[in-house]
């Protein structure tokens, strides 16, 4: 991949304004990326998520199935469709087949349901499982024999029905096998988790989430105001005080805080910190025992009850879940469209201009954690070298930079910007996980080491997109201000409508070329 990829230099850590004690500061800079002095953090043990599970493969069956009849029949009768795309759509669909297509519907969701597909003592093994689906499709489909005989034409032959009964086979074994993948959270993923607390309740969660070597949670540290005793596991690992969290969540990628302080002694602490971690979009948890109330949010880590002061976007929501499969379903479909015009721009760019066709920039994504963004080269080989001498021509407001006649842009670099032809290798940071279709824009480290307001940091709370409400609201002629209300806007008014409305509306922004650089 050498002369492809152009990663841009590391740059140094941006510094805390809490300064830890050296012991702590070990924890954070572990090469391994934990604490060298203490143990792995224990398997991250999720809920069950079989109600979530199966409600969403009752509607998911029943499109499989009628999707397998209907390919079945597609497939079986394609020699006799009529040849052109414009006699194909005059076909006309009459009311009797309708209904014969709704009434097998309603017929195999009944089926599914009564052969125990949606019952998690009958599915216990996938074994179990898979003789279940097919005793339900093999069911389904000698009802679908009924097709033949009441064809008048004998379009619908038994063919078809052999067709339909390997499609709805297949596709329901495979649609349970991604799902569950889809669902289960990754074992190598794992989760930065801050602890507010010094005392017995801190340390009793620190020995229960912490206590074995396995991954799931890694402890980033302590933070608390106290002039007590405290026990050495904490004393170690005790990054600073109170006074110092919102500036400590600002520059630090964390996953979830854990609030361990007594309420009876510290209740107005307790609510700072809530109040804190929800101006910065950060996950906040408190052991359960600590309020009486909030107790819809209940859940465990790992034997510790703790209840969630959920943000708006949460992993345990299932539109999240729904948001991720469109992600993949119209990323993967739109990166087979434009690979042609991938192709055709990258071999433009290596016949113009010297340097390598992608270039990979460290951007901050979800939780403030950096990943590499890539986008086609539109700049001269070693631009980023360049833009400290160019600083004095920024004309953006605010601490991103931005400079509309930049001189460092190549002539074809120009046109794949205004067309936007350059973004489209970040559907591949979408299809990996990194990215949304529709988000705020990832930030370069630069401009967001430049942030001085805590609430900026909100907008990190989500996953970063290719699109969203400020580049079809002007993009590069919207000022700062605006385009951090948008972004704001954006994950307190969130909805998948929302998100369809902004990828329909993209389109015509992009075409139009308006305000691109």
């Amino acid at each position: 991949m050498t002369g492809l990829i152009n990663t841009s230099e590391a740059m140094s850590t941006i510094p805390v304004t809490i300064k830890p004690r050296p012991e702590a500061a070990e924890t954070l800079r572990s090469s391994n990326g934990h604490a060298p002095d203490s143990p792995r953090p224990p398997a991250h043990s999720e809920p069950p998520r079989e109600k979530r599970f199966f409600r969403i493969l009752r509607v998911a069956d029943t499109v499989i199935g009628v999707g397998a009849l209907l390919g079945g029949f597609l497939a079986t009768t394609i020699d006799r469709m009529p040849a052109g795309t414009q006699e194909f759509l005059e076909i006309r669909f009459t009311l009797k087949n309708l209904l014969l297509v709704l009434g097998f519907a309603g017929v195999w969701r009944l089926i599914c349901i009564l052969s125990g597909l949606y019952d998690e003592r009958r599915t216990a093994s996938r074994k179990l499982e898979a003789i279940r689906v097919l005793g339900a499709v093999t069911t389904a489909s000698s009802v679908a024999l009924i097709f033949p005989l009441i064809s008048v034409t004998q379009a619908f032959s038994h063919r078809a029905v052999l067709f339909c009964w390997i499609g709805g086979t297949a596709g329901m074994l495979l649609f349970r096998s991604a799902l569950r993948a889809l669902l289960t959270p990754s074992r190598h993923k794992i989760q930065d988790i801050l602890i507010v607390g010094s005392g017995p309740r801190a340390l009793s969660l620190y020995y229960s989430l912490f206590a074995a070597r396995t991954n799931g949670f890694r402890l980033l540290g302590f933070v608390d105001s106290t002039d007590g005793e405290v026990a050495p596991e904490v004393r170690s690992r005790l990054l600073g005080d109170l006074n110092g969290l919102e500036q400590l969540l600002m520059r630090q990628a964390v996953d979830e805080v854990l609030i361990a302080l007594p309420v009876r002694s510290r209740y107005t602490e307790i609510q700072h910190t809530i109040e804190i971690c929800e101006r910065g979009g950060v996950p906040a948890r408190y052991l359960a025992d600590v309020f009486q109330q909030g107790r819809n949010g209940k859940r465990h880590l790992n034997s510790e009850p703790v209840t969630a002061v959920p943000p708006h976007f949460s992993a345990e929501d299932g539109r999240m879940l729904l948001k991720r499969w469109v992600d993949i379903s119209i990323g993967g479909l739109a990166f087979l469209a434009v690979l042609p015009v991938l192709v055709l721009a990258a071999l433009t760019i290596k016949l113009t201009s010297p340097g390598p066709i992608i270039f990979a920039q460290e951007r901050y994504g979800l939780n403030k954690r950096r990943f590499k963004m890539y986008k086609l080269r539109t700049m001269v080989d070693g631009a980023e070298a360049q833009q400290e001498l160019l600083e004095s021509f920024n004309e953006a407001s605010g601490p991103v930079f931005k400079i509309r006649e930049d001189p460092r842009l190549t002539p074809v670099g120009k046109i794949l910007r205004r067309l936007s032809i350059d973004e489209m290798p970040q559907l591949l940071n979408v299809l990996r996980g990194e990215m949304s279709l529709v988000g705020p824009r990832p930030l370069p480290i630069r401009d967001v080491s430049r942030f001085s307001e805590p609430a900026l940091m909100r907008r990190f709370s989500v996953y970063p997109g290719i699109t969203g409400l400020w580049q079809v609201s002007g993009r590069c002629d919207v000022d700062f201000d605006n385009w951090i209300r948008l972004d704001l806007k954006y994950i307190d008014e969130w909805s998948l409508g929302m998100d369809l409305r902004i990828l329909l509306r993209t389109v015509p922004a992009v075409l139009d070329g308006k305000g691109a650089v």
